[in-house]
């Protein structure tokens, strides 16, 4: 009786952590259970803080990932994989950028539509494109003109 018991609770426990595994695969992009989607193509010259699995949001609500990530090695600029809901129909004058949740918070690639009546096709590389700011740059810039008086 108590070989049963420790081998239902054994079996409990292991459901549980294969659950939480796949949970935790799904939220993080690692796996996706959105079988309708689309993939979009964009070139950024600084990509930093942005992997596969970051969100692509538009209007701050979360419409794909990155789903693949590669530097180009002719032209040095990092390519992105979108990976966007098929319910989603992007503008084909759109921009993407690479924005951050603030001072502490991660990055995100941000879709910020246009005005065309036509949407991209899939498998479209996204030309308007703006890289991700680096902090650490800006209060560089910041500190050099403050001690040089302008």
């Amino acid at each position: 009786m108590q070989n049963k018991l420790e081998a239902i609770v054994g079996a409990i426990v292991l459901a549980v952590a294969v659950g939480f595994t796949f949970f935790a695969a799904n939220r993080t992009g690692l796996v996706s259970t959105n079988a309708q989607s689309y993939h979009l193509y964009a070139s950024f010259r600084s990509a930093e803080g942005v992997r596969i699995g970051t969100d692509v949001r538009l209007a701050g609500v979360k419409i794909g990932s990155v789903s693949d990530m590669e530097l180009d090695p002719e032209t040095y600029m990092a390519r992105t994989e979108l990976t966007i809901s098929n319910a989603i129909d992007i503008p084909d004058d759109s921009a993407v950028t690479v924005s951050s949740e603030g001072l502490l918070g991660g990055n995100f690639i941000e879709v910020v539509p246009g005005g065309s009546m036509y949407a991209f096709d899939p498998m479209t590389e996204i030309e308007d494109t703006q890289s991700s700011v680096s902090l650490t740059t800006l209060l560089m810039r910041f500190v050099g003109s403050a001690a040089s008086g302008n």
